[in-house]
């Protein structure tokens, strides 16, 4: 069967000349040459996503011109597409098959006396958890997943056997280990485990009587979606998450994440609703209380309009980007290595879209010398990103001064 769906050329040169626009001044505006543009238009070339982000923003197409170049294959009888599915349920046999066997045998193991214990450990073991969420900010994800499993089995497993009194709140607190322990392995690399230990964070979650926690669990595995650029999966998780009755911190990162999966596919309106809605859920009072460990990040001041910044660029609007990552960034405190690393490599690429490339390349440069502490597979996807929009202005200097750095910080790690 022969497709209808027009090619991305001659349907891009179609919306430059309904908007009036000559190759000349489009090209001006993109900050892209007007000899590439003019091979793409005539299918000599091919648009890369960054391109056609920049074309779809720049003529209101809201995501026609992506939806040319990316195919988004779903199972039409699940929210999650069939590798998601699969993925989840070999994750969840694998972490129960090594771990929650061993949570309860290590908790029987330890008999009564270190169950009735538990509850004067809970504060110590509190306090080791904000310090292991701290330290995640400047040391590699891999340093940390060792201690971080045997933490989570050991806490779930002294769970297992004490009194009533204290049995909830430390399964509660073995969820938390456990969701973080899923983060540190997607920050490794590791979408497998890193789904298995956010379904194991909500089991004992669950277990523990917070019927929450799985809903912010959809909002991870969102993540995880979101980065392997399935746009579809990221905002059907993300809508499941935001269920009438769920405390709405949680509903508030969800419609953030579901942002994200509209922006990832250039749509626009969709993507700014779901912003307005994740702003006002987390200004509310309920949102900024509540006992134990904030749930979701806890160094982003104004987490709703650091999204913002970070959708707008893939929206194809960079100048506007860099703008709301300027002023965010600067909130970030200086110890968090991670996340100013996160959000700072989505501030140099906006810069570097909109032309201003030395700048780019000063940001850059600030961020990558630090990665080798904080290695990240996820931000790792934006510096790949960022590689590729310098390499159209090779002539820079700064471009050129920057590219040793960044092919040692992209190289494979050699064992």
């Amino acid at each position: 069967m022969v497709s209808t769906i027009p090619r991305f050329g001659p349907e891009l040169r179609r919306l430059r000349q309904e908007a009036g626009l000559t190759l000349t001044e489009f090209s001006m505006a993109l900050n892209y040459d007007k000899g590439y543009l003019s091979k793409v238009e005539r299918g000599e070339r091919t648009a890369s996503p960054e391109l056609a982000r920049r074309c779809d923003a720049f003529l209101g197409a809201n995501g026609e011109l992506q939806r040319l170049t990316i195919r988004i294959a779903t199972d039409p009888d699940t929210t999650e597409t069939p590798a998601a599915a699969s993925l989840w349920h070999v994750g969840r046999r694998a972490v129960l098959a090594a771990g929650t066997g061993a949570l309860i045998d290590l908790g029987l193991s330890l008999g009564g006396q270190a169950g009735s214990a538990v509850g004067s450990l809970l504060p110590s073991f509190l306090a080791q958890f904000d310090q292991l969420r701290k330290l995640g900010q400047s040391t590699a994800p891999k340093t940390l997943l060792p201690l971080l499993e045997t933490q989570a089995r050991m806490i779930a497993g002294l769970a297992a056997d004490a009194p009533s009194a204290t049995r909830t709140p430390t399964l509660l607190l073995a969820s938390r280990f456990a969701e973080f322990t899923g983060w540190m392995a997607q920050e490794a690399g590791d979408s497998e485990a890193a789904l298995g230990w956010t379904g194991e964070a909500a089991e004992l979650a669950r277990a523990g009587g917070d019927a929450y926690l799985g809903s912010y669990a959809l909002v991870r595995r969102a993540l995880v979606t979101l980065y392997d650029g399935d746009a579809a999966a990221t905002v059907a998780l993300a809508r499941r998450a935001q269920s009438d009755g769920l405390p709405p911190r949680i509903r508030g990162l969800a419609a953030q994440r579901e942002a994200q999966g509209h922006a990832l596919v250039g749509e626009e309106r969709d993507c700014l609703r779901s912003l307005d809605r994740a702003q006002e859920l987390l200004d509310s009072d309920d949102a900024r209380s509540g006992a134990g460990p904030v749930i979701g990040t806890t160094h982003v001041s104004d987490p709703a309009a650091m999204t913002t910044g970070w959708c707008l660029y893939d929206l194809g609007r960079p100048k506007a980007a860099a703008e709301v990552l300027d002023r965010e960034c600067r909130r970030l405190p200086p110890h968090a290595l991670r996340t100013r690393a996160r959000y700072g490599f989505r501030r140099s690429l906006a810069h570097a879209a909109s032309g201003e490339v030395e700048h780019a390349c000063t940001i850059a440069g600030e961020l990558l010398g630090v990665m080798p502490a904080v290695p990240s597979a996820t931000v790792n996807s934006d510096i790949r990103r960022l590689a590729r929009e310098l390499s159209r202005f090779r002539t820079s200097r700064a471009v050129r001064d920057l590219q040793p750095t960044l092919a040692r910080v992209l190289a494979p790690a050699q064992d």
